[in-house]
């Protein structure tokens, strides 16, 4: 049977959520980014003040970006400051990651109804495997793409291939609102014409490495000899290159995975020092540790071991670690441990990023029951008393 694999990329999400709240956005050039203090102001004749990009100052980067802003060059990861040249006019709007996790919910909870063979990809993307549903491809899609919208008011674009590879690529081939289905036929007419950077695995160093040999697309990498790409790359690299080039990716969907770990971290808008700027830091970082305690305990996990990364002004990284006797999801447990870490790195130089992580994860779930067995093993037992007659 021929695998019928989907994969689900929410258009814009960040910025489609936003627009949700803000209707008056829709067609105006919005980049999401920087601290979520830079809200928009309400004015009394009702109207809202947006912050504009070119009054942006700080070294935030971009979250995302509507397809207005986008067509400017602006994109996601980009500094905000680097892209306010491009696109001064644009709406500076404050990330909410609160609200995209709930949306991503909605969404996702409203794909299973139809097709529950999901692997989670990210807050805005998933793989479906269609094969075992009945009815044609293009009406299960269509019906995917329906409770979608009906669920959240937003649309994505869908891929659906043989395999996670070429749905990967298909999904951004029409967007936004796009489905595009495609068949290994199809592979020289629709894949081999792209550039080799739209195969998710080929990085810009290897790109640029690519470009240097002589190859550019899809087609040219398809045409190159297994052993020429043996030459430039390791063996293992070298054969899946050749095999991703033809569209060959046998890799299942898989429904469930265990996270290794839960980290939340920020960049800041200047560099913070540890003693002038203590009650800002400390702040900040009591939120982290809320915030990876609460993913814990909404993703139903406890962390074992605790951590912190720092990068200071120098781009210089440190993580330490600590290892509790028992697993947590309590944020004040996982703020002590997480500043005793912090005692063991130098606090004298200024800061552009902290962070902090639970990982030895295990099932909350698993915990609670074997915690319950436990004490029920601890409890004496009850004699019972002849009654006489």
């Amino acid at each position: 049977m021929v695998r019928r694999i989907a994969h689900l990329d929410m258009d814009a999400f960040y910025a489609s959520v936003e627009l949700l709240r803000y209707p008056e956005l829709r067609g105006v050039p919005v980049v999401i980014g920087g601290q979520s203090d830079r809200q928009p102001a309400l004015l009394k004749d009702g109207s809202r003040h947006f912050a504009r990009l070119r009054d942006y100052a700080g070294r935030g980067v971009v979250t995302t970006a509507t397809y207005e802003a986008r067509v400017f060059g602006v994109f996601s990861g980009m500094g905000l400051m680097k892209a306010a040249p491009l696109a001064p006019d644009a709406i500076l709007l404050p990330a909410d990651f609160h609200a995209y996790r709930h949306y991503s919910r909605l969404f996702k909870t409203a794909v299973a109804t139809i097709a529950p063979r999901i692997e989670d990809h990210g807050i805005d993307e998933i793989y479906l495997d269609l094969s075992d549903l009945p009815g044609d491809t293009m009406t299960l899609a269509q019906r995917i793409k329906q409770a979608v919208y009906e669920a959240t008011g937003l649309s994505c674009s869908i891929g659906v291939t043989p395999n996670k590879l070429l749905s990967k690529i298909c999904s951004d081939l029409e967007k936004p609102d796009g489905l595009t289905i495609l068949g290994l036929a199809d592979i020289p007419s629709r894949i081999w014409p792209l550039p080799v950077k739209k195969i998710n695995g080929i990085g810009p160093k290897a790109t640029d490495k690519l470009a240097a040999l002589g190859i550019t697309t899809i087609a040219e990498l398809a045409g190159a000899e297994p052993s020429f790409l043996q030459m430039h790359f390791s063996h293992a690299y070298a054969r899946w290159l050749h095999e991703v080039s033809h569209g060959i990716d046998e890799r299942p969907v898989i429904t469930h995975a265990e996270p290794k770990s839960i980290s939340r971290e920020t960049t800041f808008e200047r560099d913070l020092h540890a003693r002038r700027d203590r009650s800002l830091l400390s702040e900040i970082f009591t939120a982290l540790c809320t915030d990876v305690a609460d993913d814990l305990q909404r993703k139903g996990y406890l962390g074992r071991t605790i951590g912190i990364k720092l990068r200071y002004a120098d781009f210089r990284t440190i993580t330490r670690d600590l290892t509790l006797s028992l697993p947590t999801a309590d944020p004040i447990t996982i703020r002590r441990a997480a500043e005793e870490c912090l005692r063991r790195v130098p606090l004298n130089r200024k800061l552009r990023l902290l962070g902090v992580r639970a990982s030895a994860l295990s099932s909350a779930k698993v915990a609670q029951q074997s915690a319950r067995i436990s004490r029920q093993r601890e409890l004496p037992l009850t004699v019972q008393q002849p009654i006489e007659q």
